[in-house]
């Protein structure tokens, strides 16, 4: 038994040298297969423009955000040029944004059918994740592990999290992990009608930054690179995926590959006056259930509701967001619409 040429590594922890610059790192495991300096220094600069780190080659990963730093052990594996790209929950050290544009660009990246790798093994422990990656889902079960079951994925590209057909195929998956014992018959969907609608976290953004976006795109002429926005604005690039994050939940952008771009809504927006763009953006808060659920409790409180009350909401329906940055959100964004108001020398949002 031998080391396996044909298949790369993109490790949980990131596995950086240290002491060792980014580009050092990609080359490290060019080195040990004896290349020329040449075809090394070729292939690491190839691979780490595949995933964005152009202007990033001198850094040292004390220098570098979590997804950055994930960036630099994704190319380190295409480096190397794989068949199979193995990856041991590659987005589980990093925010949910970051997370959410990494998956994007190795989707990108798979689906170059003039390069390798061919396949990608990847391991999560994030249902969501695998329904949207995946063409095949491997189950596990422990103790000791053995494959459960494989579920086939043919749903088309690109998917979305609020398609209802990938919203039941999560279901299915978690029905057959969380079952006791796997069924003889295939786990069937749950009916749509019974499927609680899901309430999504709100991106920690200010509404003022969404508008900055939508007018630095609208000077684009509408479409702009993931990437060029964070050079010419001159931002972080976590920063720019939160901002994007919130304008795409009010469908003022699509966001296909790293590409952002306007949607018909997005467009009718930036050409409506102020009155008007806060009807446009009232309407949009109200396409999100979790908007429409701070309305109704304000109602049922006979329009004034405690911030501790709607604290403790979010904290029960939202467990792993923090419900002050989220109560924070929902203010900022509901003030901008004129959905409600918030009194803060009282601590009470209102209708008024």
């Amino acid at each position: 038994m031998g080391l396996n040429p044909g298949v790369a590594m993109v490790f949980q922890d990131f596995a950086l040298f240290p002491w060792m610059t980014v580009e050092e790192n990609v080359q490290v495991a060019l080195k040990a297969r004896g290349l020329s300096h040449e075809d090394v220094k070729e292939r690491a600069l190839t691979a780490m423009a595949r995933v964005g780190l152009e202007g990033f080659e001198e850094a040292f990963p004390r220098e570098l955000s979590r997804g950055f730093k994930q960036r630099v052990g994704v190319a380190r594996a295409l480096a190397m040029d794989p068949e199979v790209l193995v990856m041991d929950e590659p987005f589980s050290q990093v925010d949910a944004l970051t997370a959410e544009a990494l998956r994007a660009e190795l989707l990108d990246i798979w689906q170059d059918a003039e390069r390798n790798p061919n396949s990608i093994v990847m391991v999560s422990h994030s249902i969501r994740e695998a329904v949207l990656m995946a063409d095949r889902i491997v189950v596990l079960s422990g103790n000791p592990a053995h494959i459960r079951t494989i579920v086939p994925n043919t749903l088309p590209r690109p998917r979305s999290t609020r398609d209802p057909e990938v919203q039941k195929l999560v279901d299915r998956v978690h029905d057959i992990i969380t079952s006791a014992e796997l069924p003889d018959v295939e786990v069937s969907a749950p009916i749509p009608s019974k499927v609680p609608e899901v309430i999504e976290p709100l991106p920690h953004v200010a509404s003022t930054d969404i508008l900055g976006l939508l007018e630095f795109l609208e000077e684009q002429g509408g479409s702009c690179d993931l990437f060029q926005v964070a050079a010419q604005t001159q931002t972080p690039f976590e920063t720019v995926l939160t901002t994007v994050r919130g304008a795409e939940m009010l469908d003022f952008v699509d966001t296909p590959k790293r590409h952002v771009t306007f949607t018909a809504i997005g467009l009718r927006f930036m050409a409506a006056d102020m009155d008007k763009r806060k009807d446009i953006w009232r309407a949009q808060l109200l396409q999100l259930r979790l908007f429409r659920v701070v309305r109704e409790m304000i109602q049922l409180k006979e329009g004034e509701l405690p911030k501790e009350e709607l604290l403790h909401e979010l904290a029960a329906r939202l467990p792993m967001e923090d419900p002050e940055r989220t109560f924070e959100t929902v203010v900022a964004w509901g003030r901008f619409g004129e959905l409600f108001a918030y009194r803060e020398e009282h601590e009470v949002l209102t209708l008024e």
